[in-house]
This record gives structure tokens, C-alpha cells and sequence, in this order.
């Protein structure tokens, strides 16, 4: 069968947490991933993990990035990133920069607010704007996390015309109701939102049933589980 990934791109914004959680999730879910790491983002993987992300080295610095916890354990998951394949932020010719190379669709996690731009004015200054840009004119799902506080006018109106060219906008934003007692349950909260509106299935957080309280004796992970979720009452 001819290999269809996702194409996961991570940008400079914080939360590259986020970005590690969707692509474990991906390939749980027996999902082909093509990633893309900016040159912005690889300060943020350094700030926030404190171990680089080096092309000459991508699938080692990958596998030590996945298996870190969000609370920086250094071995909270075991991953096998031979399904991943990584590109050069770079190389404008790499198979995401082409609308007949085939994908299933594109997870910007997180998006900052340059790369909004850049996606939404149609700049494709590296690989991953290209590839954002790419899934927008073939008219593949597009899921953009923006991971920004507070938002300006300006970005405001980026994402409204990336709403109206047919992305998703998902705020990097997650849920405290469901008795999140780990940083871990709240960073796949957000990841499993994403994957949600990618239709890829998951078992990242527990989703609302229509039970109010059902939070209140903590998570699932404290009896083995993923993690809690869900969209949640409405007020």
C-alpha cells in the first residue's frame, strides 16, 4: 500500500509538547508522519527541553524529543519513529512543497503567529509555509493550533482568512474541567482537539459524557489510563 502520511509541522511558538503528543498519537493510530521542524522551533525544542533538534541527527534528537514527558521526564513514553519521516525546514523541494505528492492532510502544532501570517498571505518563505499553503489549495484538512496570548487585530484577521480558506483554527487552549491532575493530561487535551478535527481517532483524554462532576476524582492516567477530555458543558 502506498505510504499516506500527515504532515506535522512545528513551529517557533512555545508548546512544541503539543507537537510531540499529536505525532505519538499519529502513530499509535498507525499513521505515516512527514515532519517539518522549523529553524524557529528548534530554539524552542532547545528552551523548553533543553536537548537540540539537528538535521545531521534528526532521528535520534526525534526520539529522545518524543519519549520526553511534559514535565521533562526524560523517558515517559517509548516511541518508534520509523514511521516519521523528516524533512529540512529548508528544502523547498522536499515531497510536502508539491500538491501531487500525496498526503492525507497538514497539522501546523503549535502555529505562531508568523507562521499565521506567512500561511495566510501565501509567503511559503520555508518548507512549512509551502506545505500549509500546498494543503489549503488541495483542499486538504488543514488544523493550525495558534499558541499565542494576546492576540492582536492583525493576527485576529490572518485567521479569519485562514478560516475562510478552509483550515481549522484551534486555539493551543486546554480543558481543567475533567480533573486534570498532570501537566500531561492537559497537553493531550489539546493534542487529542487536534486529532478530533483531523478525524484521526485517539484515546489521548476521556471524552464528556453529559455527567457533571464526573472530573472530580482526577484523571484516567492515575488508574492507567491516557489522560481526561472532552468539549464539556456549555454554560
Amino acid at each position: 500500500m502506498a505510504r499516506v502520511p500527515w504532515v506535522v509541522g512545528v513551529s517557533g511558538a512555545s508548546g512544541t509538547p503539543y507537537a510531540a503528543a499529536v505525532v505519538r498519537a499519529l502513530l499509535e493510530a498507525g499513521e505515516d508522519v512527514d515532519l517539518v521542524v522549523s529553524r524557529a522551533s528548534r530554539l524552542t525544542i532547545l528552551d523548553e527541553t533543553g536537548h537540540p533538534f539537528r538535521d545531521a541527527h534528526a532521528q535520534d534528537d526525534l526520539r529522545r524529543w518524543l519519549d520526553r514527558g511534559a514535565d521533562g521526564s526524560p523517558d515517559a513514553f517509548a516511541t518508534d519513529p520509523a514511521r516519521v519521516r523528516h524533512w529540512s525546514p529548508g528544502d523547498l523541494a522536499a515531497g510536502p512543497s508539491s500538491g501531487s505528492y500525496p498526503v492525507r492532510g497538514m497539522l501546523v502544532v503549535p502555529a505562531s503567529t508568523a507562521c499565521v501570517a506567512g500561511v495566510a498571505l501565501g509567503l511559503s518563505k520555508d518548507l512549512l509555509q509551502r506545505a500549509a499553503s500546498v494543503t489549503l489549495k488541495e483542499r486538504r484538512p488543514l488544523v493550525v493550533a495558534v499558541r499565542e496570548t494576546p492576540l492582536n487585530g492583525q493576527t485576529l484577521r490572518h485567521l479569519v482568512t485562514l478560516d475562510e480558506a478552509g483550515a481549522v483554527v484551534l486555539p493551543a487552549s486546554p480543558a481543567f474541567y475533567a480533573g486534570a491532575r498532570h501537566i500531561q493530561d492537559l497537553v493531550d487535551f489539546v493534542a487529542g482537539r487536534v486529532l478530533d478535527a483531523a478525524g484521526v481517532e485517539h484515546k489521548l483524554y476521556r471524552r464528556w459524557e453529559g455527567h457533571l462532576g464526573g472530573g472530580a476524582g482526577g484523571s484516567d492516567r492515575d488508574a492507567g489510563g491516557t489522560g481526561p477530555g472532552g468539549t464539556g458543558p456549555m454554560p
